[in-house]
């Protein structure tokens, strides 16, 4: 590696999450601040909420059913016939 191009890197960077937690890291910064962290986000929690407000996913249960009623009722198609070579 080249002298002097790289950025200092410091092993024991300390990294504070805005709820309180702090850990230690890697990094090229000695000290970093984040938002949300693995100790506060709802998916790693376990409090994750989905929400659904424009309504798709009841959307696409309707057209599944609806489906599944159409291909109920239908004729079945024709058996097409082989052809043969001459």
């Amino acid at each position: 590696m080249k002298a002097s191009i790289h950025p200092q890197f410091y092993t024991t960077a300390s990294v504070t999450c805005a709820c309180g937690n702090a850990f230690t890291t890697g990094s090229t910064f000695e000290k970093l601040h984040t938002e949300i962290c693995s100790n506060c986000h709802p998916f790693y929690t376990g409090k994750q909420k989905l929400l659904d407000a424009a309504g798709n996913v009841d959307k696409f249960k309707k057209r599944t059913i609806t489906a599944t009623q159409i291909k109920a009722t239908a004729k079945p198609k024709k058996e097409r016939k082989a052809r043969v070579k001459k």
